[in-house]
């Protein structure tokens, strides 16, 4: 088991690896042991894996909000002395990714970001929170909160990638509803055409949480994007295509390396 490092402000992460500084953010719900399967990557790259505010071993609760998420992993770079990284973010951490970029634009050495999100229309905002609440709620009160979840993220149901996703994914009540709502928020339509690092976009064919549609229309506003569809996944490509997923990853890291 890796070794919890905490910032000063209270950020817990794994640090591990040497090379040049890779962030891991994880969704909605997840923890940052949910990075498992790209522990590999350390033997390329320094990662650095935090819990978001609320999150996995984060006691800090207050100011759940997606410019606060960015803003304790940007505190956290600038306390290990990071100039800049590779930013990579998991379908709320995608947004996390986008908001470090408004926030700390040369923080960003590039930006990968997958099955995630960056505008909700209002019609879609009250259908999503309102079902997805009433929902959690039902399954929350009925113990079967996890095999619902498990459902909506997996395409395929292996059991070593079904008792993964149930180790990692550890939502809190009342985190995962208030994380949720400020999920639908998010409006980075004028934000995408103005991010000038090399971007990456990955999408998982079957993901019936964030469909590909989602991560289509932010390729068309990112200039010079990548967009790439994983065949036979759903919402967690990490976790149900791992050698393909990191392979992926590698080889959009060391074109960046490569470019310098």
């Amino acid at each position: 088991m890796e070794m919890v490092w905490f910032s000063k402000l209270g950020v817990p992460y794994l640090h591990l690896g040497k090379g040049e500084p890779l962030v891991l953010i994880h969704g909605l719900g997840e923890v940052k042991e949910g990075w498992s399967n790209q522990f590999e990557l350390a033997d390329q790259f320094e990662l650095i894996i935090p819990d978001l505010r609320g999150h996995g071993d984060c006691t800090r609760t207050d100011g759940i909000s997606i410019p606060n998420f960015a803003s304790d992993i940007i505190g956290l770079l600038k306390e290990l002395g990071i100039i800049n990284a590779h930013i990579l973010g998991l379908s709320m951490g995608g947004a996390v990714a986008q908001e470090i970029y408004r926030q700390a634009p040369d923080l960003c050495r590039s930006l990968m970001l997958v099955s995630t999100f960056h505008y909700f229309p209002k019609k879609l905002k009250r259908i999503l929170y309102n079902n997805r609440r009433k929902k959690f709620e039902a399954v929350t009160a009925s113990g079967k909160q996890t095999e619902f979840l498990a459902h909506m993220a997996l395409y395929s149901w292996n059991k070593n990638t079904v008792d993964t996703f149930s180790n990692y994914f550890r939502p809190k009540y009342f985190i995962f509803l208030e994380s949720l709502k400020m999920c639908l928020e998010v409006n980075n339509r004028s934000l995408l055409p103005e991010i000038k690092v090399p971007t990456l976009i990955i999408g998982g064919q079957y993901d019936s949480v964030l469909p590909v549609w989602i991560q289509a229309s932010m390729h068309k506003l990112i200039p010079d994007s990548k967009f790439i569809i994983m065949r036979n996944t759903g919402h967690l490509a990490k976790l149900e295509a791992k050698d393909r997923f990191n392979q992926l990853l590698r080889c959009f890291l060391n074109q960046q390396t490569n470019a310098v």
